[in-house]
């Protein structure tokens, strides 16, 4: 078996799309043989969170320490430099396949109860490939006797051209958000939410689609202009239009922007992590947007990702 686990191709008329069981992670994602996302090879280490499912916490936990129904809670620092507990517990657990069609793919795991997080919860992994792109959705069930403190996001890197060093400094940003949160420069943790238009020269304003140029962006995005149906989107396109839209409902509140600065790196601004989820960083301790599962309810959120040219408007090519 690949070090990635089994390997799922789905296809459906001009995309195809490949997930592998560790970490429910989607490993490539294609539209007539162009690649959407910063992929990996099957026996290839996966680089970091790439593409991987984050629960039962997206992004950062301070000191991996938190309260919850009056106690006290550590969570294993997986960040050890930066000291915190990131992206939850299932990056690296293997996932097993529940139904597996040509463009459909459910995949199954559960987190169980542990010092750290003591709630065993069921999460189950669909994806649908379908002629408007690639459909993820996540179902979270408490299989514990107390409410569990959840929240959940995805982790694509996606791409509007070739994959290589600085390519992100060449494509466009559009993001209709009109708050951003802040975090500290030591480690990336929590100071302030602001309005987009309002600070440093609205350096996070990408309401109206602006080259990312040189701005290092690595910051959750929130309240968010929404469609009749709640939908917010996120689009990134290269010069000439090709572009890769990412797309959410009301149930994720919140986009994570990383422009993937790692400046020693051939990965260095190679893509840009556009992450969908349910709450913010370090919601375990704010509580902001954190979603508490009822003993035997369930928790859901979802995401789209699809092929853009916005020579012919929020169209695919």
């Amino acid at each position: 078996m690949a070090v990635t686990g089994t390997q799922f191709v789905l296809e459906h008329a001009d995309y195809q799309a490949e997930v592998a069981s560790v970490g429910a992670s989607l490993r490539t994602l294609r539209y007539r043989s162009r690649d959407l996302i910063v992929g990996f090879e099957p026996d290839e280490l996966r680089p970091a969170m790439r593409g991987t499912l984050l629960a039962p916490w997206p992004n950062r936990t301070a000191d991996g320490r938190y309260e919850f129904a009056g106690r006290d809670r550590q969570l294993p620092l997986n960040e050890p430099e930066l000291g915190n507990a990131a992206h939850g517990l299932v990056a690296w657990q293997d996932f097993v396949p529940v139904t597996v069609e040509a463009d459909r793919l459910v995949l199954k795991t559960t987190i169980q109860a542990q010092p750290g997080y003591p709630w065993q919860v069921d999460l189950s992994v669909h994806f649908d490939l379908d002629e408007h792109g690639l459909r993820q959705e996540v179902v979270a069930t408490n299989r514990s006797d107390s409410p569990a403190p959840f929240g959940v996001g995805g982790h694509p890197y996606v791409l509007a051209g070739r994959c290589q060093p600085h390519a992100i400094d060449g494509w466009s940003l559009e993001l209709s958000a009109e708050q951003v949160m802040l975090v500290s420069t030591d480690r990336l943790l929590p100071v302030a939410i602001v309005d987009v238009a309002d600070h440093a020269s609205g350096l996070f304003d990408f309401r109206s689609a602006r080259p990312i140029a040189d701005t290092r962006l690595n910051n959750a995005f929130t309240a968010f202009e929404r469609d009749a149906s709640g939908i917010a989107r996120v689009v990134v396109t290269d010069p000439g239009g090709t572009g890769v839209e990412v797309s959410f409902d009301e149930r994720c509140a919140w986009a994570q922007i990383y422009s993937a600065d790692e400046p020693r790196a051939v990965t260095d601004r190679h893509g840009i992590a556009i992450e969908p989820t349910t709450c913010p960083p370090d919601a375990f301790n704010s509580k902001r947007d954190l979603a508490v599962i009822a003993p035997g309810a369930s928790s859901t959120a979802g995401w789209r990702i699809r092929a853009l040219n916005i020579s012919r408007p929020r169209t695919m090519e």
